[in-house]
């Protein structure tokens, strides 16, 4: 590198590295600024060493203006265009990884600062972006290019900048619906294929080929996520909506969920929430039937998002032009819903769902809306309900003790019918206790409702125990936190072939049983019950990220799982239910009443190894270890 020498010791004499250790400020700065101007013209070897440097400093210090005053967005700019231009250069020496971090050091540099991103812009680094979005060089020039101009898109002063360039939208969307085959297919598919500087970036020295395919999981859902993130910019703007909200792409968003690899973006569910918020979206998801029952059934579920889907179905119902589009399915389970208190930081999310349940009713007056018989009653008993708890709240204490007793008393009668084989009839008898139960004893009816999920389950009436258990759930004092609950709806959406939400709530399951003080449970060496390992188990394959791909590109053998193909179904399949014992996580008065599981005679034919819960939760491994669940 034509720079001043420096140390003697250098092996590359004039390096960055000696710049940095310059004592004499305005020397140094001098110095980098030279440095960043003359780097794009060099065709010296040991180029990567300088720019890996650059891309370790911006990713521990993005908010650091020194190097940005300098002209380090100017020199990556230049870098990436010299690499899509010079494949002679970009062949030599290391010079093929230097697109890649040049795009990662100012997608680094860009996602805290606003007035860094107003700097990128006017360097000129969208046009060089745009061409790695393009897929010019590889999918994982890709990757770090959306995540660049995501961050770009997400300040006000720089938006239309980004926008300007009319074929980012559309390249963002069919990146956000191809990503996944597109890693599956050029890397995940072939080990022998594979681009060596993929292998080193993946792996960062740490090697084998596992490291690498449970790396290329993660990347390929950061590439897919960091899509959605940037189309969801655009999606704020009403002029952007037709082009995002065609039927294709709608279609596939409920399934981008980032998989258990991403658990921190929001994804679909996220660009589906925004685009629900203006009029202009609301239309085009409202036509699509599959949408409004993926919406359903995320609302229902445990995953974090579970209030961004609740929010879609209600702006839904409140929009005349849509509700009659989605009353049928999206009330039942906002009806399951509305005991739901508080969810992280939203509150009174319950209350919320009842007003727009209640006008929803009301409206029905005016010819606005149609509802069928079957869901006005069951918004109606919601209400009563509602009204019940008023009037509950100006009754003698001595009259709701006699009602709560009674209540016990039929319970008692459901579990014993329940234990003789009779699951109607204990059905029945919980409905009854439901009836009879105050409103305000919240403890009682999570059982009541958890325990007729469970009837509902051996009558094979998935959907009914995913209403139960869901509203157990929402009652419960920790708000998706009741065990029993949680391991019943993960059966009700096995039985439906719904993976992902079943997987969420047997993973919540597993976690609640090893934090459990159960006496029963302290006792055992693992507390984690045989039967959740296995089902967590068969739907870490049915969900696997790449399965959608793997099908389609002939199949391929899932990580550990020598013997069996992706989504191939084995005899660990077989679905159990929790047996008191093994629930975990219960107050002991309530483990009393509650009715014992239906055990399954199937012995387990495996001694699954053991890892940790946040191994599962990164989609690497489905077993667990109880010294770090």
């Amino acid at each position: 590198m034509s720079m001043d020498k420096a140390s003697a010791d250098c092996p590359y004499p004039g390096c960055f590295f000696c710049v940095m250790k310059e004592g004499n400020p305005s020397k140094r700065r001098a110095s980098i600024l030279k440095f960043f101007r003359e780097l794009p013209s060099q065709d010296d070897d040991g180029q990567v060493l300088p720019i890996s440097g650059l891309w370790n400093t911006a990713m521990a210090h993005p908010n650091d203006p020194e190097f940005i005053e300098l002209g380090i967005f100017e020199c990556m700019s230049a870098l990436i265009w010299k690499g899509l231009k010079n494949r002679r250069w970009l062949s030599h020496d290391q010079n093929i990884y230097i697109p890649y971090y040049a795009a990662h050091i100012i997608g680094s540099y860009t996602m805290n600062m606003e007035e860094f991103a107003d700097r990128a812009v006017r360097a000129g680094i969208i046009p060089p972006l745009v061409e790695l979005l393009r897929g010019r060089l590889t999918w994982v020039e890709q990757r770090v290019a959306v995540r660049a101009l995501g961050h770009l898109a997400t300040y006000a002063s720089t938006f239309p900048a980004v926008a300007s360039h009319g074929e980012i939208l559309e390249l963002s969307i069919q990146l956000a619906m191809s990503s996944l085959e597109i890693v599956y297919s050029h890397f995940y598919q072939y080990v022998d294929r594979r681009l060596s500087y993929h292998c080193d970036l993946l792996t960062r020295g740490m090697g084998g080929v596992e490291m690498e395919s449970r790396k290329a999981e993660e990347w390929a859902s950061q590439l897919q996520c960091w899509s959605l993130q940037l189309i969801n910019c655009f999606a704020f703007k009403p002029e952007f909506l037709p082009t995002i909200c065609k039927p294709e792409f709608l279609a596939k968003l409920p399934g981008m969920w980032g998989g258990l690899v991403n658990e921190n973006s929001p994804a679909g569910i996220g660009l589906l929430r925004t685009i629900c918020h203006h009029k202009l979206g609301r239309g085009p998801v409202a036509a699509c039937p599959g949408i409004i029952e993926a919406l359903c059934n995320i609302a229902r579920s445990s995953d974090d998002w579970q209030y961004m889907a609740i929010d879609c179905l209600l702006w839904l119902l409140q929009d005349p032009s849509t509700c009659h589009k989605v009353i049928e399915k999206a009330v039942p389970a906002l009806v399951d819903l509305a005991e739901i208190s508080s969810l992280g930081d939203h509150k009174k999310l319950g209350d919320s769902i009842v007003n727009v349940l209640q006008e929803c009713i009301e409206s029905q007056g005016t010819g606005r809306t149609q509802i069928n018989s079957h869901v006005k009653e069951e918004v109606e008993e919601l209400l009563n309900s509602k009204q019940r708890l008023k009037w509950e709240k100006n009754m003698p204490k001595e009259d709701l003790h006699i009602k709560q007793a009674a209540a016990l008393v039929v319970k008692l009668e459901g579990n014993s019918l329940f234990s003789s084989g009779n699951i109607s009839g204990a059905a029945a008898k919980y409905s009854e206790a439901l009836a009879l139960c105050p409103m305000r004893s919240k403890k009682e009816r999570v059982v009541l409702y958890s325990n007729r999920a469970q009837c509902h389950l051996l009558l094979q009436q998935p959907l009914a125990a995913i209403g139960d258990a869901t509203r157990a759930l929402c009652l419960h004092n920790h708000v998706n936190r009741h065990a029993k609950s949680l391991w019943r709806r993960a059966q009700a959406y096995d039985m439906l072939g719904l993976a992902k939400e079943s997987l969420l709530d047997a993973i919540l399951f597993i976690n609640e049983c090893s934090q459990s003080n159960d006496p029963d449970l302290s006792l055992r060496q693992n507390k984690v019950p045989d039967y959740a390992e296995r089902l967590v188990k068969k739907q870490m394959r049915a969900a696997w990220l790449f399965r959608e791909a793997a099908i389609k590109h002939g199949g391929v053998q899932c990580e550990g799982d020598a013997g069996d193909m992706c989504g191939q179904e084995t005899d660990d399949s077989e679905w159990e239910t929790a047996s008191e014992s093994e629930i975990g996580n219960e107050e002991r008065d309530e483990i009393g009443d509650d009715i014992c599981g239906w055990e399954n005679e199937v012995e387990r034919k495996d001694k699954y190894k053991k890892a940790s819960l946040k191994e599962i939760k990164h989609g690497y491994n489905v077993q667990l270890n109880e010294e770090n669940v």
